[in-house]
């Protein structure tokens, strides 16, 4: 029986998921999730099970509302870059989810980067 695409991103998911915690060490895990509208980053801490810093293409401050493209994923790369120095966080990990590191999860990235997040 076939897996469907649903089951093949939640089992890639899973493996990233599981490869990068297993390597941590206890660091912040940004984590990244786009729809087919707009794109969303968490900076989580796994050990206290809380969200240390959030962005998404739902604020209307970045004026990118429902917009799921480049443009709009380096905007919330250099937004969660710069909530994350306020929150006194410089190291973290990156989890792309079950999603290819290309396009608009690789813009996020490296505009998180640019903004000062290492990873």
């Amino acid at each position: 029986m076939a897996n469907t695409k649903r089951d093949l991103f939640l089992k890639r998911r899973q493996r990233v998921r599981n490869k990068i915690k297993a390597t941590s060490h206890g660091r912040l895990r940004l984590s990244v999730h786009r729809s087919n509208k707009n794109i969303s980053v968490q900076l989580i801490d796994d050990v206290k099970g809380v969200t240390i810093a959030s962005a998404s293409t739902l604020e209307k401050e970045f004026g990118v509302v429902g917009q799921n493209n480049v443009e709009a994923a380096t905007k919330i790369g250099s937004a969660i870059a710069e909530r994350a120095k306020k929150a006194g966080v410089e190291v973290c990990y990156f989890d792309r989810g079950g999603f290819l590191f290309h396009g608009k999860i690789k813009a996020l990235a490296d505009a998180a980067r640019e903004g000062g997040l290492q990873f």
